[in-house]
């Protein structure tokens, strides 16, 4: 997963180290700190007031170690983080707990470029420019050659052809009393007439996702959600929805089973 940007520093850690350069400053005064004492005493009081202050510091951590700390998620949500706290629990209370910016990648800035492309491609005005990413004066974040090949392989894929009823379709989901929102790369009507590949299952409609990365990296649950919102936004049955990542780099088109992964989602 990204480092933060800024690195964090370790929380326990970085507390003490600011404890004992606090006691080495009083420790430097103590003797004016504590008037009418001697220095013996005034130190002996100070490192007395140390070790409560240890001791107390110590029954904390236990305190800590000893519960299980429960981070609820925000009532709004991305379907992105979603996905990332039924995959990686832990690490969303984290991130939830203690948000911290991340560097923008190349591989995010690449996607960014390439689904802005694709709206303009299918006449679609893009909701993002990528120059207001941040980061976007990094010239070496992402090369015009792999933004290029991109396109190409794209115009090879098997939607090249293929005209959507919906492009960065905006959702907004209520799942466990949450709002989830995000946005669905592309929607097909299917075309009785034409192989896409997709089975002969009862379906009408595919919700596909644009990868221009590694298939190493994608998670089914993401187009679970999406099938379910196109099929509330439109009214009709779950099952009439089909789901595709297309590897654009690739051309490959995956369609992973995800019946079975709705019924894991927070009803």
């Amino acid at each position: 997963s990204p480092r933060p940007w800024p690195a964090a520093p370790e929380s326990a850690r970085h507390e003490r180290l600011l404890q004992v350069a606090a006691a080495v400053r009083a420790a430097e005064a103590v003797q004016g700190a504590l008037p009418g004492l001697g220095a013996e005493d005034a130190v002996a009081s100070r490192v007395a007031e140390w070790d409560d202050r240890m001791v107390a510091l110590l029954a904390e951590e236990r305190r800590r170690r000893s519960m299980d700390h429960v981070v609820a998620l925000p009532r709004s949500l991305s379907a992105s983080r979603l996905v990332q706290a039924l995959a990686a629990p832990e690490e969303t209370a984290r991130d939830i707990a203690r948000p911290m910016p991340h560097r923008p990648s190349a591989a995010a800035r690449r996607g960014t470029q390439f689904h802005a492309w694709v709206e303009a491609r299918y006449g679609q005005q893009s909701l993002l420019d990528p120059d207001d990413l941040p980061g976007s004066a990094d010239d070496d974040l992402v090369s015009e050659q792999d933004l290029a090949d991109l396109k190409a392989a794209f115009e090879r894929s098997a939607y090249a052809d293929r005209e959507p009823v919906g492009v960065e379709v905006p959702f907004s989901l209520v799942l466990a009393g949450r709002v989830v929102t995000g946005r669905i790369d592309a929607v097909f009507a299917r075309d009785p007439g034409a192989d896409t590949g997709a089975g002969d299952g009862p379906w009408d409609f595919e919700v596909v996702d644009w990868k221009t990365g590694s298939a190493s990296g994608i998670d089914p649950m993401q187009l679970a959600i999406y099938r379910l919102a196109w099929a509330q936004r439109r009214g009709i049955a779950v099952e009439r929805v089909s789901a595709a990542f297309l590897m654009v780099a690739t051309g490959e088109v995956i369609r992973p089973d995800t019946d079975a992964l709705l019924a894991l989602l927070p009803g």
